[in-house]
């Protein structure tokens, strides 16, 4: 048998010259070597022989775009997308640069263009032939290129909008018209026509950059990216501040970096949102902070350098430390807050007791069902009563201790002595949350509210569990309460536009059956569905978005996905499918943004740097 081998050795000019030097022998013989000519006589022929011209195969002219639609395996716009089929052959020399999610635009002849995104990518044969052999194989194995004019190389579209003008201005409106066959396709480098066909606003508040497979989309202008905003103002609807935001992300996916990126935003000096009364105010933003991070929002970012400054201050981004950034630290027992990590002002408080009054679940120290919490919120009321609105947890400890009221409300059937038992043993135990030697937070909300103001609530310096939910549970909820009041105590918070922001949100909003953990859900509820017409917005950070109340999430309009592993977090965030098989595979501040209200769902990159400082020494 003949190793494949054995066509090495073959060589054309080897055979040529070998036939050449037959010829040269067989006119040395005589034999057959003369020719006639056209008188007769006979001798070799000294007439020219024919030469052809070569052709070059190359059309003329210069080519436009990167390929053209075709129609070999049909070409149908519909609205099912399963039944659209849509394809384009791309010229070899643009094969390289394309990318699955890239853009392209296919004109119609009337002047409105196809605006599309690539969704499949394919070799195909050209011609009818077997590669899958052994010949094949090893050949393909001694070449260091692959001869691509051997097969087609055919993208597969998703058609997202048509895009017309009218009276000078770009529109879109949906897909309803099929291109004509051999129509050349482009990429789409124009930032009008890519922000117009993924319904992207021009202004807003600023998330990142828009990107394909982790590679910003480059344009002939100047930036060359595409920046990506959020609606921000009343002309297109209420702004999306108000309509909540979700960020989830995994450990080290840049969450929280994004998140100080995103709030600094938030707080930038010509942000303004108009009252009731006519007034243009500011919001103020209140940050829960369970690692002690977002106070270092007050310091600039020294690894921020001038040429990265003139850029951001390019594109309109608001960057550096905010000053208006003060730490509201929580007076909880012996735990002690250390602060050389930022220079932020630092004020200490306390969660006064009188604040159970209205809220009788934040003294709740365990599950209890809905008759121990009635007979809970009546031994509130009643004390209150007895003792006025100055009554302390400490005096509540004593009150409960009273056998005689144990005995009156049982035989009164107010309140049967098993539940008054388990009534009083969990409500014990929160002697360092309540009334503590600090100022209460009840006597501090001017500061703690204040239009373009930044107040973080730091939990870090916390030990207890059930300490800090009393903590950001009390704090928020009294900030809803009044926000949605018809009847606010506090006007400040009432007149005041404001983003609550809440990290490892899935430990304090997440499904449960107790009945204080409904009372805190039906609150956040609320205030998500009431958020845009009080001018409340919620700004939600997580690592375990399954873990978020259903009730809550269906409220949130923006959804900000980072790197996430866990295949029911990526579920339960509810992004389009084509975009949940990237998430696992971004690399830190790839983000995928899913705003219905905003956009189409894009890919972004977030900034490479943070806008205040962050991290530690």
């Amino acid at each position: 048998m003949t190793d494949l081998g054995d066509f090495g050795e073959f060589s054309a000019d080897a055979d040529t010259d070998s036939s050449a030097s037959g010829d040269v022998e067989a006119d040395s013989t005589g034999s057959d070597t003369a020719t006639s000519s056209a008188d007769g006589s006979t001798g070799t022929s000294t007439e020219p022989t024919d030469d052809f011209e070569a052709t070059s195969v190359e059309p003329r002219g210069e080519d436009v775009g990167i390929g053209a639609l075709c129609v070999s395996q049909g070409l149908r716009v519909a609205e099912d997308e399963e039944e659209t089929s849509l394809r384009a052959y791309v010229t070899h020399g643009n094969r390289s640069s394309i990318r699955i999610g890239s853009y392209l635009l296919a004109p119609y002849p009337d002047g409105e263009t196809l605006f599309c995104r690539i969704t499949g990518l394919e070799y195909a044969q050209q011609y009818h032939a077997d590669d899958a052999t052994e010949i094949h194989a090893r050949r393909a194995m001694r070449v260091d290129e692959v001869d691509e004019s051997d097969y087609k190389f055919v993208a597969e579209l998703e058609p997202v909008a048509v895009l017309y003008d009218d009276d000078g201005e770009l529109k879109r409106r949906m897909t309803d018209r099929v291109p004509k066959p051999q129509t050349v396709i482009a990429m789409a480098d124009d930032t009008e026509q890519i922000k117009t066909g993924l319904k992207m606003p021009e202004n807003g508040v600023f998330l990142g950059h828009l990107s394909v497979g982790g590679e910003k989309v480059r344009t002939a202008a100047s930036p060359p990216t595409i920046d990506y905003r959020i609606k921000d103002d009343y002309e297109a609807g209420d702004p999306l501040i108000f309509r909540h935001t979700l960020i989830a992300g995994g450990t080290g996916s840049g969450k929280t970096h994004g998140a100080k990126n995103i709030l600094r935003q938030f707080l930038a000096e010509e942000r303004t949102y108009p009252m009731d009364d006519g007034r243009e105010v500011s919001p103020a933003v209140v940050q829960f902070d369970p690692q002690d991070e977002y106070a270092q929002m007050h310091d600039d970012n020294p690894d921020l350098d001038d040429e990265f400054a003139r850029r951001l201050e390019r594109e309109g981004i608001a960057y550096g430390g905010h000053d208006e950034t003060t730490a509201f630290v929580p007076k909880v027992g012996d735990a002690s807050y250390a602060a050389g990590h930022h220079s932020a002002q630092q004020v200490e408080f306390t969660i006064p007791f009188t604040m159970c009054r209205t809220r009788p679940w934040l003294v709740s120290g365990g599950s209890l069902n809905d008759n121990q919490y009635g007979g809970l919120t009546y031994l509130i009321d009643r004390f209150f009563d007895d003792y006025g609105d100055g009554g302390t947890y400490a005096e509540f400890k004593s009150f409960l201790d009273d056998p005689a009221l144990r005995e009156e409300l049982d035989e009164s059937g107010r309140v049967h002595e098993a539940t008054y038992d388990a009534v009083r043993r969990r409500v014990f135990g929160f002697d360092d949350v309540f009334d503590q030697d600090a100022r209460p937070i009840t006597e501090l909300i001017h500061q703690f509210v204040r239009p373009g103001g930044l107040s973080v609530v730091p939990t870090y310096h916390v030990n207890d569990t059930r300490a800090t939910e009393a903590v950001v549970l009390a704090l928020s909820s009294l900030l809803i309460d009044e926000k949605l009041s018809n009847d606010p105590f506090f006007d400040r918070i009432k007149e005041t536009p404001l983003v609550l922001g809440m990290d490892e949100a899935h430990n304090f909003l997440t499904d449960a059956d107790s009945v204080q953990a409904r009372k805190v859900i039906s609150k956040f509820t609320e205030a998500a569905k009431q958020g845009r017409k009080e001018r409340l917005g919620l700004f939600l950070i997580t690592q375990d978005p399954q873990d978020i109340d259903d009730a809550v999430f269906k409220q949130i309009n923006t959804t900000v996905v980072l790197n996430l592993g866990d295949e029911d977090a990526i579920k339960s965030v509810n992004i389009p499918s084509t975009l949940e098989s990237k998430v696992p595979y971004m690399e830190k501040g790839q983000m995928v943004v899913y705003s219905p209200d905003n956009s189409e769902p894009v890919e972004l990159i977030g900034l490479p740097k943070c806008l205040t400082r962050h991290g530690r020494d």
